[in-house]
């Protein structure tokens, strides 16, 4: 498990600043509202928002700085220009740290699958992320998941197996399959049938004799 804090400094904006003038300086026009915080416009330095996504993700705290205090926020949603990629907005969610919030972790798959090394079976990977509940300063950057016990075909690793961090509460259904061992397939290609020679020489011979007796 690992629990990454980190800060980023934000500037206030006016609903009236245009949105394209500040993509241009290098910064991303955001949001910031949710617990003890009125809905506020600001902008945050693109680079350093990278940055931070990277350490932090979705479902850690973060401290954003505003002009006169401290927030600590998670990030709620991130808008990308759907072909360069680069972030467009962000949506920032002031939370209480004395209160537990419920929050999206990714899943990160360790170990190999002694069945799909064998060649007994396939590894799929049915779930990426789980619900979970905890205090902010104890939410998980992610949960690590052990292959190594996909010895056989239709092994399975389902939500129940995984083992909570410390003071975190998994809240996704514990039926939910995170990784199974699916039996090999193999695509059989179309036959085509094969072109009888033969009776394209013919066809092409009456053409051709056709074609001479409508010249005469």
């Amino acid at each position: 498990m690992v629990i990454v804090m980190n800060k980023l400094t934000a500037t206030m904006r006016s609903k009236t600043d245009k949105l394209g003038d500040i993509r241009k300086s290098g910064m991303v026009p955001a949001v910031v509202y949710g617990a003890r915080v009125e809905n506020t416009t600001i902008s945050v330095s693109s680079v350093d928002f990278e940055k931070v996504l990277k350490a932090v993700g979705e479902s850690s705290t973060l401290t954003l700085e505003l002009k006169d205090k401290k927030v600590e926020v998670l990030i709620h949603e991130v808008q990308r220009d759907p072909i360069k990629g680069f972030p467009m907005h962000v949506d920032f969610l002031a939370i209480d740290v004395n209160k537990p919030v419920i929050v999206v972790v990714p899943i990160e798959f360790i170990g190999v699958a002694p069945a799909e090394k064998n060649s007994l079976g396939i590894l799929v990977k049915t779930l990426h992320e789980i619900e979970v509940e905890a205090l902010p300063k104890d939410l998980p950057h992610n949960i690590e998941v052990d292959l190594s016990s996909l010895e056989n075909l239709d092994d399975q690793i389902r939500v129940e197996d995984i083992k909570a961090p410390a003071n975190v509460t998994i809240k996704t259904d514990g039926e939910e399959v995170l990784a199974i061992i699916a039996p090999m397939t193999e695509e059989v290609a179309e036959e085509t049938p094969s072109a009888d020679l033969s009776s394209i020489e013919v066809e092409k011979k009456g053409k051709k004799e056709e074609e001479n007796t409508n010249k005469e």
